[in-house]
C-alpha cells in the first residue's frame, strides 16, 4: 500500500499588475466591461435603460449663475427692504384720515420746536442809520414782535433795507437774546443836483441819497445841473477840485448835451469844457488867469472846446465899447 502524499495547496495565479502603455489599455478594456455588465449599459427587453444624471438642466445653471451676480445680490439685500417698505407706507397712507393726522402730528413738533424760547425774537435793533432812515426801515420791514427766528427771511429783509436810496449796504442778524440787528452803512451826499422835479443830493457814485427842499441845506456842497449829471459825478468832483483856485466864484457845473460840462462863475462867466480831458483844459485857463488875470476882465465866455484854438467871448457892455472905440477912431478922431 502506498503512502499518501500530502495535499498540494491550490496554486493561485494572480494576474501581473501591468504598468505603461498596456496599464491604460488594460484599465480601459476592464471599465468597458464592467460596463458591459452594468444593467444600465444593457438592453432589457429591446429598450435601453435610462440613467440618472445629477447635472442641472441649462436653464437652472444660467439663472443660478444669475442670481449669484453682485447687482442681484445687492438688490436682494438692499432693494427688497425698501420695496416692503414702501409698500406698507403705501397701504398705511391710502388712507386720506391717516394722511391727516400725520401732518397733523409732524406740524405740532414743528410748531412746538420753533416756538421755543431761545428761538423768539422780541425786538430790532438799528445801528449806522440817522433817525429818519431807522424810520423808514421801521416802516418797510412791519415785524410783530415777539416772533420765531424761523418765521425770518433774512435775506429778504436786507433786500428790503438796501432797496431805499439813502442805504449803500446792510447787514441783518439775529443777536443772542432775541434782538433782531441791522447794521446800516448810510449813503454821504458829495453834490448836490438840480434837476427839473427838484434837487436831489447824489453820493460819489452817483447814487440817490434824498430830496431836498433847498439847496441853502446843504451850501457846502458842489452844485450840479444837467441831463446826465449824475452819471458823471467822478469827473465833476476832479473838476471842482481843480477849480478851488477860484474860491467863492465858482457857482457850479452844467452838463451840455450829455456830453460835456460848462462851469459857471460869478458874474455870468462860463468856462467851456470839452468832451476829452476837460480837466486839463481847465487848467489851461486857470494858468492864463494866474498871469493875465484872464477871468477878472469883461470876459463873459471862454471856449476851450477846441483845444488848438480856444476863443474869448467879451461881455456886451465890453463889446459895445470896443465898437464904439473902433468908430472913433475910424472917424479920425483920437482916442481918450
Amino acid at each position: 500500500m502506498r503512502p499518501l502524499k500530502a495535499a498540494r495547496a491550490p496554486v493561485i495565479h494572480r494576474s501581473k499588475q501591468v504598468t505603461g502603455p498596456d496599464a491604460d489599455f488594460a484599465s480601459g478594456a476592464r471599465h468597458e466591461a464592467e460596463a458591459g455588465l452594468h444593467p444600465s449599459g444593457v438592453r432589457l427587453f429591446g429598450r435601453r435603460s435610462r440613467r440618472f444624471d445629477p447635472a442641472p438642466s441649462r436653464f437652472s445653471y444660467r439663472f443660478q449663475r444669475w442670481m449669484l451676480t453682485r447687482g442681484v445680490r445687492r438688490g436682494l439685500r438692499l432693494g427688497m427692504p425698501v420695496v416692503l417698505l414702501v409698500a406698507v407706507a403705501g397701504v398705511y397712507f391710502g388712507s386720506e384720515d391717516r394722511r391727516d393726522a400725520a401732518v397733523a402730528y409732524v406740524s405740532d413738533i414743528k410748531t412746538s420746536i420753533q416756538q421755543r424760547p431761545e428761538f423768539m425774537v422780541n425786538l430790532m435793533a438799528i445801528d449806522g442809520a440817522g433817525p429818519n432812515l431807522s424810520e423808514d426801515i421801521r416802516e418797510i420791514v412791519p415785524l410783530d414782535f415777539p416772533i420765531s427766528s424761523w418765521d425770518l427771511d433774512v435775506e429778504q429783509i436786507r433786500d428790503t433795507v438796501t432797496g431805499l436810496d439813502p442805504v449803500k449796504s446792510a447787514t441783518v442778524r439775529v443777536r443772542p437774546g432775541g434782538i433782531l440787528q441791522l447794521d446800516v452803512v448810510e449813503r454821504q451826499p458829495v453834490v448836490v443836483w438840480r434837476t427839473r422835479r427838484g434837487i436831489e443830493l447824489l453820493d460819489d457814485t452817483g447814487a440817490h441819497v434824498e430830496r431836498i427842499a433847498s439847496r441853502k441845506d446843504y451850501a457846502n456842497l458842489p452844485l450840479i445841473a444837467g441831463k446826465g449829471a449824475d452819471d458823471h459825478v467822478a469827473e465833476a468832483l476832479a473838476l471842482m477840485s481843480t477849480a478851488r483856485s477860484l474860491g467863492g466864484r465858482v457857482r457850479g457845473l452844467v452838463r451840455i448835451g450829455e456830453r460835456r460840462w460848462d462851469l459857471v462863475l460869478d458874474r455870468g462867466q462860463r468856462i467851456m469844457l470839452p468832451t476829452e480831458r476837460p480837466v486839463r483844459a481847465l487848467e489851461r485857463v486857470l494858468a492864463v488867469n494866474e498871469v493875465q488875470d484872464l477871468l477878472e476882465r469883461d470876459v463873459a465866455v471862454v471856449d476851450m472846446r477846441l483845444g488848438q484854438r480856444p476863443t474869448i467871448r467879451m461881455t456886451k457892455a465890453a463889446s459895445e465899447d470896443w465898437w464904439n472905440t473902433k468908430a472913433t477912431v475910424g472917424n479920425g478922431q483920437k482916442r481918450p
